[in-house]
């Protein structure tokens, strides 16, 4: 990540007795079970650490004008995890005070933003839909700035210390796309989509998350791994007849042969592929 990012936006916003609450109010669009692959995905890839540490805290930062997917995020931890707590957290006073009935054990609601207002080192931070509305030369400034108050690595265990994960995805969650950075920063970005509705791959693209998305043109390793997911999808045409999954499967392995895939069949078939960051970042420019 570089240091010469954009300065963040610091909202007027103050928490009674601390600074100033850092980014602005965004639109607070929410549903229920919007944010379902991406919970799916943290539960599967994040749950040993959420279980061995001693205490596993989850952040949902920016959670919107309604608290459904902090709800949800605790619901979907404790299925891995059973001692996680979620801490919604909110730039919009209003919203965090609309949230306070919905607390209950394990679940609290905070006003602040991306200095995340709470003691602890959370293990999990989740950013959906949160940086849509900034400037992409922001990005590296918020990933940094996050990523410095995950819970850290510790070798002697073998964790990998807390996850950031931050991305965009559309209305109802259909289709999704996160980047996920540990404290050293980004590690790997999933696309994750319901097959049926799927036209082809390069469909994702209008929910590629901030620092992806306006690199979408040729000469970006993000247009050449989208053009050449295309190219695999229309070569697994065959394996329509058999389901949109078997064809997505089939897709991603022909992947596999030019781009660093993390993940396998177990995942693919959920309609995921997870690619290491280094292989889509965005070029320097001159």
């Amino acid at each position: 990540m570089t240091s010469r990012a954009a300065p963040l936006p610091r909202s007027r916003l103050r928490p009674s007795g601390a600074g100033a609450v850092v980014g602005t109010v965004t639109r607070g669009t929410t549903n229920p079970n919007r944010l379902r692959r991406m919970d799916r995905w943290i539960a599967a890839t994040h749950g040993a650490e959420l279980r061995r540490a001693a205490d596993p805290v989850a952040v949902d930062l920016g959670y919107g004008a309604a608290p459904w997917t902090a709800v949800e995020l605790l619901h979907r931890l404790r299925t891995v995890a059973s001692r996680a707590r979620v801490v919604g957290v909110e730039i919009e006073p209003a919203r965090v005070a609309a949230a306070l009935p919905y607390e209950r054990a394990g679940l609290v609601f905070r006003h602040g933003g991306f200095e995340i207002p709470i003691p602890q080192r959370p293990l999990l931070v989740r950013a959906a839909n949160v940086l849509r509305q900034y400037e992409e030369g922001a990005v590296a400034a918020v990933w940094e700035r996050l990523c410095a108050r995950l819970a850290p690595a510790d070798p002697a265990t073998g964790s990998r210390g807390g996850l950031l994960v931050e991305g965009t995805c559309d209305e109802i969650g259909r289709r999704h796309v996160w980047v996920a950075l540990g404290p050293e920063g980004p590690r790997t970005v999933t696309f994750a989509t319901r097959l049926g509705s799927l036209d082809r791959p390069s469909d994702l693209a209008e929910r590629l998350p901030k620092a992806l998305i306006h690199r979408n043109v040729p000469g970006e390793p993000v247009h050449a791994f989208l053009r050449d997911f295309d190219r695999a999808w229309a070569a697994a045409a065959p394996y329509a007849s058999y389901g949109a999954r078997q064809r997505w499967i089939r897709a991603v392995r022909d992947l596999t042969a030019d781009w660093p895939v993390t993940d396998g069949p177990a995942r693919w078939r959920q309609g995921e592929v997870t690619v290491r960051w280094e292989a889509l970042a965005p070029r320097v420019r001159p």
